[in-house]
């Protein structure tokens, strides 16, 4: 039976990729996708879920989340990654129809769960800001949601440590107040980070045989990833780009692509490591311990990468 997602996201070019994941794949069921504010302003990720949303016909409901942190200033757009308008060269019609619901994310989460307690997965690529402001607004929805995937995060296993600060991921560095809420709440949360998605990587000659044979779909992601690979190759010296939230879609479609390790998981919300994950993976209790009271939570520490490239581009085939 397929699994009903909630898609969480900024889109942003690999999370197009991701949705297009998670419309292909007869494991999902694509509910509904809420942005939020992130690789771009929350106008932009909107108008860019609405045009993915209807260029590839996949049914989802649109839902406009929050346009900044719970309480700090936003970082920004993240241009020279992403591009002006968060999907590189691709760029949504200034006249696409926004078609969303009327309510806030927030409120469209907790009213999602609570009519279909246990069969929703949320799945979030990008801050977490709309899941924090959720659980605020309705703490019941942790024991009534199915489970919780995060891409986002880096706990050091390999030496990945961060990608915007020494320590800190992207998503994570972009609101840690609303990150460390959701790791901390009483739900189940996997975490897909830099441990394992810098594991995995979309060769330029992999994207090259997507457009190949993938049809309008393959055409669209080497079309969009044209900017980010020219960062990757600029800044990183790679042909190519890692699988960042692609692979907290496949989790969800294979959970066995991945190791995974547990714990408790906080973050550091102030100072020079602010953005910081940490897990407490010892099992032990301490005199001072800020972790222990909270539950345990799955951080992938490694992927099959070699699986994750084949149901990736099995799925986006399909769609040819």
């Amino acid at each position: 039976m397929a699994e009903t997602i909630i898609f969480d996201t900024d889109p942003g070019i690999d999370d197009a990729m991701a949705l297009l994941l998670a419309h292909a794949h007869p494991a999902i069921h694509l509910k509904a996708i809420t942005t939020v504010y992130g690789n771009g302003t929350i106008e932009d990720c909107t108008r860019n879920a609405c045009y993915l949303n209807q260029k590839f016909g996949m049914g989802a409901e649109v839902v406009r989340g929050a346009a900044g942190p719970l309480r700090r200033p936003p970082n920004g757009p993240t241009v020279v990654v992403h591009g002006e308008h968060a999907m590189g060269d691709v760029v949504a019609p200034a006249d696409t129809p926004i078609e969303i619901d009327e309510r806030p994310a927030y409120q469209y989460l907790c009213d999602a769960v609570n009519a279909q307690p246990g069969e929703i997965t949320l799945v979030a690529v990008g801050p977490l800001t709309n899941l924090a402001l959720a659980l605020q607004h309705d703490p019941s929805i942790a024991d009534k949601v199915k489970q919780v995937v995060v891409m986002g995060g880096a706990f050091g296993t390999r030496g990945h440590h961060g990608n915007v600060a020494p320590f800190a991921e992207a998503n994570i560095h972009d609101d840690p107040d609303a990150a460390d809420q959701v790791f901390t709440a009483r739900w189940s949360v996997t975490i897909v980070g830099l441990d394992a998605t810098h594991e995995a990587f979309f060769s330029g000659a992999y994207l090259d045989a997507l457009k190949a044979d993938g049809g309008e779909a393959g055409d669209f992601i080497h079309a969009v990833s044209r900017y980010y690979l020219a960062f990757y190759s600029d800044k990183l010296g790679l042909d190519g780009c890692h699988v960042h939230d692609p692979s907290a879609v496949a989790y969800v479609i294979d959970p066995t692509l991945f190791t995974t390790r547990p714990g408790p998981v906080r973050v550091v919300c102030d100072g020079p490591a602010i953005g910081m994950t940490l897990q407490k993976a010892d099992g032990k209790r301490y005199a001072d311990d800020e972790f222990s009271d909270f539950r345990d939570q799955d951080v992938c520490i490694n992927v099959d990468e070699a699986r994750l490239l084949t149901l990736y581009r099995d799925a986006i085939l399909s769609l040819a």
